[in-house]
């Protein structure tokens, strides 16, 4: 499940690996960008549906509308990190395209 406390240490992880290129090559072992990609695009997933749940269990008078704000807001967050990366990722494609061979 992503929140913003997932994110914040996602990029701390993120700027540690940048700072010591040694380390970076033993996790890009470890795991794949794809894998990690993967992986995040389920938890948003994951929390869209609980969002959901949430908004139904308030129509039907089950929860309370502290649950399903809080349920909206982690999915939000979530979907403007997903976002942020597909723009750097497309940014980084123009880039590359617009580099001379």
């Amino acid at each position: 499940m992503a929140s913003p406390v997932t994110a914040i240490g996602a990029y701390t992880a993120a700027a540690k690996l940048l700072s010591n290129p040694a380390q970076a090559a033993d996790a890009a072992n470890a795991t794949s960008f794809t894998a990690v990609l993967k992986e995040a695009l389920n938890s948003v997933n994951e929390l869209g549906q609980k969002s959901d749940a949430q908004t139904r269990a308030l129509a039907n008078g089950k929860s309370d509308m502290v649950n399903v704000v809080t349920a909206v807001s982690e999915t939000e967050v979530a979907i403007d990190a997903v976002v942020a990366v597909r723009d750097r990722v497309i940014q980084a494609y123009e880039d590359i395209m617009k580099m001379p061979i």
